[in-house]
């Protein structure tokens, strides 16, 4: 499993794949809310999307990467509102191609982009967002000891309304091991390095 930055030639495997999962990631997938009248919005292009994450990531407000599991294009995990100054945090969001979901793909990502961020960005806290009734992205942070804190009511418009989220976070001192150790140790029959 490799988690790596966005890049423009991802375009064609990132498309199948996201074409592939649409019903499947539609009810976690955040929308744009109704443009007020007189106003269009349109959905970026695969090569928009990638430059404004390219932008962001530049300006030191975000952390676009693409997982690749065994050779191909699996996913998509952006580390994002990275702030700095008394706070240093940021939030993680995800999505997971259904045709490798529950085989520990995205908690081994979402542990590694954690590890990254806590070791070298110098972020100290990230928390991560989720439905209540998405059942599986909430394994994924139980799995990695993320820490429940409350309920963001209408919190991010997902599938054509302003849906409320979990917060689930965690802070440097908590996983001095680091988050991937933390994971490995957790799984029977991995190997330990």
């Amino acid at each position: 499993m490799v988690l790596r930055p966005i890049r423009m030639r991802d375009q064609r495997a990132w498309r199948e794949v996201n074409r592939r999962n649409r019903e499947w990631l539609r009810p976690w997938e955040a929308t744009v809310p109704p443009a007020p009248p007189g106003h269009l919005i349109q959905r970026p292009t695969f090569r928009q999307m990638v430059r404004h994450l390219r932008g962001e990531a530049n300006a030191g407000r975000m952390l676009p990467f693409v997982i690749e599991y065994q050779g191909q294009l699996a996913g998509q995990l952006t580390v994002a509102g990275l702030t700095w100054g008394s706070m240093c945090s940021a939030h993680i969001g995800y999505w997971v191609d259904e045709a490798v979901a529950g085989r520990g793909v995205m908690p081994t990502a979402v542990a590694l982009a954690v590890d990254h961020c806590f070791r070298y960005v110098g972020l100290h806290r990230i928390e991560v967002c989720i439905r209540p009734e998405n059942a599986p992205s909430r394994r994924v942070v139980e799995k990695l000891g993320f820490r429940e804190e409350g309920l963001r009511p209408r919190y991010l418009h997902i599938d054509g309304a302003w849906r409320d989220h979990l917060v689930f976070a965690l802070t440097a001192e908590e996983i001095p091991e680091g988050l991937l150790s933390r994971w490995h140790q957790a799984r029977p029959g991995t190997p330990q390095k």
